[in-house]
């Protein structure tokens, strides 16, 4: 198990903080991650894998809009699917990824790897755009483990 998994869970558990998550690519890898180590009901509320267009908007309430002019591969669905699922779920955070984890589905514009990973709280926001190589497997892993540290990064800055 990697270590950020650990410390995420021991921080939230630590600071009462509770978890919310709305996952695309990862396809629920980051709530099998948190949810694997025992305590996690501590602190894991919701974890929700929006994969298409329609249940992003549907259930979480996405504007369509946002998809259509955005791409579902966008800052913006990140940034609205953490808001929204941590509002849905009234919990202290939550975790918004969308990406392009292959190895069909990229661009010249957005290749294979394109990952946004956003982490909400009430009053801060993290979302940041990165691009991971490798398997379709390895990309998922790795934005898993990046959300995960994005969001330790956010409860340690008082999140």
């Amino acid at each position: 198990m990697q270590p950020i998994i650990k410390q995420t869970h021991k921080l939230l558990i630590k600071n009462k903080k509770t978890l919310a998550v709305a996952e695309s690519c990862t396809g629920g890898l980051v709530s099998y991650f948190l949810t694997s180590l025992s305590g996690s009901s501590e602190y894991f509320i919701l974890g929700l894998v929006a994969y298409s267009n329609k249940a992003k908007s549907s259930i979480l309430g996405i504007p369509a809009s946002i998809i259509l002019h955005k791409g579902a591969v966008s800052k913006e669905v990140a940034q609205s699917l953490s808001r929204q699922v941590r509002k849905f779920a009234k919990t202290d955070f939550g975790i918004g990824i969308t990406g392009i984890a292959g190895p069909n589905g990229g661009s010249n514009y957005k290749p294979v790897g394109t990952v946004f990973i956003s982490v909400d709280s009430k009053n801060r926001r993290l979302c940041r755009e990165f691009h991971f190589q490798g398997t379709r497997q390895e990309v998922q892993k790795s934005a898993a483990l990046k959300a995960l540290q994005l969001l330790k990064t956010l409860i340690k800055r008082g999140g």
